[in-house]
């Protein structure tokens, strides 16, 4: 069976999922590293539940 195929995060390169690929879903250490970046930096960022409750009542 074929492992699948999934695009890298970061870059968008194609990249098969499968136990031999150590940075998947990234297709390289660079791109893990340049998201984790992203993440410490808190560029990347969950969305607050009670926030979005509050805006939504705000536009009402």
């Amino acid at each position: 069976m074929k492992p699948p195929i999934v695009n890298c995060p970061q870059c968008g390169k194609i990249v098969a999922w499968e136990t031999g690929n150590r940075y998947r879903p990234f297709c390289s250490e660079r791109c893990k590293m340049i998201d984790l970046g992203e993440w410490a930096t808190e560029s990347y960022r969950i969305a607050d539940a009670e926030k979005e409750d509050e805006a939504s009542k705000d536009e009402k």
